[in-house]
């Protein structure tokens, strides 16, 4: 099993920035790809950004130039800075990690106001 364990979320305005931790641990050697997606109200969840183990990177249209997702792999620990936020961005974002099954995290909200 896979435990992980998002931080970072919380409230901002407009054109501001936040970054979004996510610490894995427990039965992670062989860890391949990880990423973010997120879950408006609403709406259904969806890929935000991902990572390969060795850095090959894919991001959601709407999020290029704005977001950049970034791993530690000695410290097992996925990063995603989010700058020039939208109010479109609020979502709970949720953190994955993929060995030979695809494990999630609990999710942490991020609200962006106009």
């Amino acid at each position: 099993q896979v435990q992980l364990v998002e931080s970072g979320g919380g409230l901002v305005q407009a054109g501001g920035s936040l970054r979004l931790s996510c610490a894995a641990s427990g039965s992670i050697f062989g860890l391949t790809a990880m990423g973010w997606y997120r879950q408006a109200p609403g709406k259904q969840r969806e890929l935000v950004a991902t990572i390969t183990r060795g850095g090959n990177t894919n991001y959601a249209d709407s999020v290029k130039g704005r977001f950049t997702v970034d791993r530690d792999n000695a410290k097992n620990t996925l990063f995603l800075q989010m700058n020039n936020l939208k109010p479109e961005d609020t979502a709970v974002y949720y953190c994955t990690a993929s060995t030979y099954r695809v494990y999630w995290g609990q999710g942490t909200q991020v609200t962006v106001s106009s």
